[in-house]
């Protein structure tokens, strides 16, 4: 592991794994950084040091720094939001809706806690006034996340199974909800958080295909 002095103590960070491509390698390193708290700003040199590879090598690659952020985005919500499953007409479409609106929150057995990630993101985008790179890339998450559920509802819209609509009102209304339920998953509520929040996404999920949103 590669080592970083903070004043007088030592952190240590993660290497990438063995037999990556400098490309790939490079996308590891951003998608590890983007996990951290504030400090890890995605600057060219910082994840070029990361991955192990040069800013000249980076740059081949990833032109610019959004193109470096999209890329890394498409890997990250390839795992959590699969284009791939909105199309499965195996999965009945409420089933697909709500599926996606839960791969926007942290699932129950993850090893990050749904309070530790709410605390990174805190730390990252809101405990202090962020940089005009934080902005840029607090938005270039939401323009990904907004794409992929208004991709969802699209392919549901053109199945039949929801009526042609304001995809992006649908959008933002399935987010907020997620944000909510985000939100109340850190609370100390005495409620039982999974069973409570489960039927708040169906309820919402009702309302979009019953062309009520």
């Amino acid at each position: 592991m590669a080592v970083q002095r903070v004043g007088d103590t030592e952190r240590a960070h993660p290497t990438p794994p063995e037999g990556l491509k400098s490309r790939d390698r490079i996308l590891w390193a951003a998608s590890t950084m983007l996990s951290e708290g504030a400090g890890a700003a995605l600057s060219v040199r910082a994840v070029a040091e990361r991955a192990g590879v040069s800013t000249g090598s980076l740059r081949h690659h990833f032109p610019t720094q959004r193109a470096l952020m999209d890329a890394m985005l498409k890997v990250v919500f390839d795992l959590v939001l699969p284009e791939a499953g909105f199309r499965d007409t195996t999965i009945p479409p409420r089933d697909r809706l709500l599926g996606c609106v839960q791969g926007l929150l942290v699932p129950p057995d993850s090893t990050l806690g749904a309070r530790e990630a709410w605390l990174t993101v805190h730390e990252r985008y809101i405990a202090s006034e962020p940089t005009q790179a934080m902005r840029a890339e607090y938005q270039a998450m939401q323009s990904e996340v907004n794409r992929r559920v208004e991709e969802c509802l699209n392919v549901l819209v053109e199945e039949g199974a929801l009526p042609a609509g304001d995809t992006t009102r649908r959008a933002r209304f399935l987010l907020t909800l997620a944000n909510g339920v985000a939100i109340e998953q850190v609370l100390p509520s005495e409620d039982a958080h999974i069973a409570t929040e489960l039927d708040m996404l169906r309820t919402g999920v009702d309302l979009v295909l019953d062309n009520r949103i």
